[in-house]
């Protein structure tokens, strides 16, 4: 089959309504390539803005700043290292605890916990290949509403030379990972994985065939899996299911970039592969960024509404189950994030994070 068919919706450039529905409310700015705003569901209002150099600054609910964690020490900034991606327990209130994906010193991928403020107990080291160009090393944290904790990694591939890694289950490259971290030290493999046992697995992989899939989260209220996968040469994509469907998918890569067989012209087979419910080509942008779907309470037109974006082009998606619209930003959008509410926020890479909210309708002028 030479072409692959999504399973929802294409988006492609002739679909979008030309509206600038979202407005972009500064929260703070300074910051040094910042690279995520998490919070950690304590109910302070806390915001927490993790810069690549390794440091996290806390932004309290008045507006003040201090230095949260700082781990420039053992981060290899910048490029495509640095640290990566941030995330709390769910009961990080009572035992404090957050977790922490980065590029180590030495170029490999780390996923480690920190006792707050700054006990680190590094619970898994992913090889990345040192014979190419450092890329695609992920990634992003989330707990799931299974309570394991979920961490994308990229396939490490150099972006000239497309490798088969993304395939192969028994490395984590090019994987979502799931595992159970509720542990005095390291890490267990949940029983229900779907390698957990296999000779020649890693039982950490809960789903494969992915390139760089750089954001994803999760809907707080259906708890599905809404995962952005970066593209190679010509498609970006979202793939949005269920957590049950998410076991074992395949998503495709290297077979296919988006829903089009790879390398492009080339002819695939379709069978066990999980297509993007969204995707876009590069006349738009040229890296995805995944965002969330609306669960906040102040915006209710806003309810069940997903927003990505792209870090090349700035433009911010904002799709529905029926519809989507476009509009430019001239940010680099490099993560969005969610505070206790469910409010949105957008990270500029250049140094700064908003806070998303509809735009103020404009009226048109009476005619004369």
């Amino acid at each position: 089959m030479a072409r692959l068919v999504p399973l929802v919706l294409i988006i492609t450039a002739c679909t979008f309504a030309r509206a600038e529905t979202v407005a972009l409310e500064l929260l703070a700015s300074g910051f040094d390539r910042p690279v995520q705003v998490v919070s950690a569901h304590d109910g302070s209002g806390a915001l927490y803005v993790a810069q690549q150099n390794g440091i996290v600054i806390r932004i309290a609910a008045d507006g003040s700043r201090s230095t949260f964690l700082d781990l420039s020490q053992v981060v290899s900034c910048c490029d495509n290292g640095g640290l990566l991606s941030v995330v709390f327990h769910p009961q990080f209130g009572s035992n404090r605890r957050l977790f922490v994906q980065y590029v180590n010193r030495d170029g490999d991928t780390a996923i480690a916990r920190v006792q707050a403020p700054n006990d680190l107990d590094v619970l898994l080291t992913i090889d990345q290949p040192k014979d190419e160009v450092p890329n695609h090393h992920g990634g992003t944290l989330q707990f799931g509403p299974d309570g394991y904790l979920y961490a994308s990694v990229g396939d490490g591939g150099a972006y000239v030379r497309v490798t088969n890694r993304a395939q192969q289950l028994e490395l984590l490259l090019g994987k979502l990972l799931r595992i159970d971290v509720d542990h005095a030290s390291g890490y267990s493999v949940p029983f229900d994985n779907p390698y957990a046992g296999l000779p020649g697995t890693r039982p950490e992989i809960w789903s494969s065939g992915l390139r760089n899939p750089w954001r994803f989260s999760f809907d707080r209220v259906t708890g599905e899996l809404l995962l952005a996968d970066v593209g190679q040469d010509s498609w970006e994509e979202v793939d949005i299911l269920t957590l049950a469907a998410a076991r074992a998918a395949n998503f495709g890569w290297p077979i296919a970039e988006g829903s089009h067989c790879y390398p492009p012209g080339s002819p695939c087979s379709t069978n066990g592969l999980v297509m993007p419910q969204l995707e876009y080509s590069h006349a738009q942008g040229c890296s995805i960024t995944g965002g969330y779907r609306y669960r906040g309470r102040a915006w209710p037109q806003w309810t069940g509404t997903y927003f990505y974006g792209d870090l090349c082009s700035g433009k911010l998606w904002i799709a529905s189950r029926s519809a989507s619209t476009l509009q430019e930003t001239g940010k680099m959008i490099v993560s969005f994030g969610e505070d206790d509410d469910g409010e949105l926020y957008l990270v500029d890479y250049r140094g700064a994070v908003y806070r998303m909210k509809p735009a103020p309708l404009r009226r048109r002028a009476a005619p004369r």
